[in-house]
C-alpha cells in the first residue's frame, strides 16, 4: 500500500503523469525512501483508477506520445485524509520508508498531524535506544575457522555496534529538534 500512498499524497500537491511521478521519486521525492520503476507505476496508477480513488485526462502532444495526467478524486482525498489522520505505529527499522511518507505527506497537512507522527517515532525510539550504549558484546568468541582472530573479531563488531548507536542518537536528536520546531509553531 505504500506506493499507493505516494501516489495520493504526491497527487495532493499537483497534477502529473506517470512519468512525472517518476521524475519526483528521482528528485524532490527521493528522501521518502520509496523509489519504483516506471511500469510499477503505472500498474498502481491503473489499479487507483479502477478503485476510483484517481482519474486522468489525456494531454495531447505534438511530436511526443500524449500523456495521462492523473488527479485525485474525492474518493481518493478521503483515501489519503484517512491514511495521514491514522495513528502513527513505528516500525522496528530506524528510519523505515513508512515514518518518512507519514512523516512528508500527512505531515503537510499540519504541524499537528506532523507532531503526532514525530511523536510517535521518538517515544518508540527512546525506548528502543535505552540501554543500548551498555549493550554487552556476546561471551568469549571460539573461532571455527583459522582466519577468524578472535580479538579482530570483537573489535569489528564493537566499531559496528558504535555505528549504529551513533546513528541512532543522531537520529533521535533530529526527531527532538523536530519535535521543538513543531511544537514551536503550534505556540506549545
Amino acid at each position: 500500500m505504500q506506493l499507493d500512498h505516494v501516489i495520493l499524497g504526491a497527487l495532493t500537491l499537483r497534477r502529473l503523469s506517470g512519468y512525472d511521478l517518476r521524475r519526483w521519486m528521482d528528485g524532490p521525492g527521493r528522501y521518502t525512501g520509496y523509489r519504483v520503476q516506471l511500469p510499477h507505476i503505472y500498474r498502481r496508477l491503473a489499479t487507483l483508477v479502477e478503485r476510483g480513488w484517481v482519474a486522468f485526462e489525456v494531454d495531447r502532444r505534438e511530436g511526443r506520445p500524449d500523456a495521462k495526467v492523473y488527479r485525485l478524486t474525492e474518493d481518493g482525498r478521503a483515501a489519503f485524509l484517512e491514511w495521514a489522520r491514522s495513528p502513527f505505529e513505528p516500525a522496528p527499522r530506524a528510519k523505515d520508508p513508512d515514518f518518512t511518507l507519514r512523516f512528508f505527506f500527512a505531515g503537510q497537512l499540519g504541524p499537528d498531524i506532523a507532531l503526532d507522527v514525530v511523536n510517535a517515532e521518538l517515544a518508540y525510539r527512546l525506548e528502543q535506544h535505552e540501554g543500548s550504549a551498555a549493550m554487552p558484546l556476546p561471551g568469549a568468541y571460539d573461532p571455527q575457522i583459522p582466519e577468524l582472530d578472535a580479538d579482530w573479531a570483537r573489535e569489528v563488531h564493537t566499531m559496528a555496534h558504535e555505528h549504529g548507536y551513533a546513528f541512532g542518537a543522531s537520529y533521535i536528536a533530529w526527531l527532538q529538534l523536530t519535535k521543538a520546531r513543531l511544537e514551536a509553531r503550534l505556540g506549545g
